[in-house]
């Protein structure tokens, strides 16, 4: 099921069950899982894994070199998990060799038209990049999270899982996992309740959330003095936990 006129290398791994259309270029040392849907004018450069059931279209371009200064033409590599979707003219770029090496973008991410992933970038399950959302190196997405249209990501940002990230926002510091965050530059703009209770979260365990974040951002309180306070009056829920953990643990600092 490749189209006459798509580009496809011998060096190649492509699956019976995969779809090329026109004028696709698939480049050596490519490997493409079963029932993934390739459209007309794709281009994949090396060092690229596509897994299964993925639907990349038109015009995207799925690991080119990197745009670092540093980067001397090392192997590196793209992997795409499955079930992910890559809409028109998203940009994929390939990790660096000081970066890590890999770019990753988990399972069942959609990726809405004009995005950009830049090298070293990985992207958790089920996250949502709306249209024209760019990611700078070395960023981490965790889980379910969703970033809005026309969001600029800073290089070393981390977000956690399930947070969102409203459009046409500038994130320059870490957001903590849970949270709405919004603005040039973004502040924390409370908790995804909507989301978290989409996803099946208990209303006990966002309670503990609401009265954590309070604590944490909404009193005044130091770091240390929050995180102590959160301890003696929140019950300590794995999400809760989670929540202390990712504050303590960012090294570029908490959005707030």
């Amino acid at each position: 099921m490749i189209h006459p006129t798509a580009i496809v290398d011998s060096k190649a791994e492509i699956d019976a069950n995969v779809t090329i259309g026109p004028y696709s270029i698939i480049r050596e040392n490519v490997v493409i899982g079963a029932g993934t849907e390739i459209g007309p004018h794709v281009a994949v450069d090396p060092f690229t894994t596509i897994g299964p059931d993925c639907r990349i279209f038109q015009f995207a371009s799925i690991g080119a070199t990197p745009q670092a200064i540093k980067f001397e033409g090392e192997e590196t590599h793209v992997h795409i998990g499955r079930g992910t979707v890559v809409r028109e003219f998203v940009t994929i770029n390939r990790g660096t060799g000081f970066g890590g090496g890999v770019t990753e973008v988990g399972e069942e991410n959609f990726l809405m038209a004009y995005c950009h992933i830049a090298h070293d970038c990985k992207t958790g399950r089920q996250v949502i990049l709306a249209n024209n959302a760019t990611l700078a190196g070395h960023i981490t997405i965790d889980d379910y999270v969703t970033v809005g249209g026309l969001v600029a990501i800073h290089q070393f940002v981390r977000i956690g899982k399930y947070a969102y990230v409203g459009g046409k926002s500038a994130v320059v510091k870490d957001i903590p996992p849970y949270v709405i965050a919004a603005g040039d530059r973004a502040t924390l703009h409370g908790l995804n309740k909507v989301g978290l209770k989409r996803r099946g979260m208990s209303e006990e365990a966002i309670a503990a959330l609401k009265k954590t974040y309070r604590i944490m951002f909404r009193i005044g309180l130091t770091l240390n003095e929050s995180i102590e306070r959160v301890k003696a009056e929140v019950r300590m829920l794995p999400e809760v936990v989670e929540f202390i953990d990712f504050i303590q643990a960012s090294t570029r600092g908490i959005t707030r």
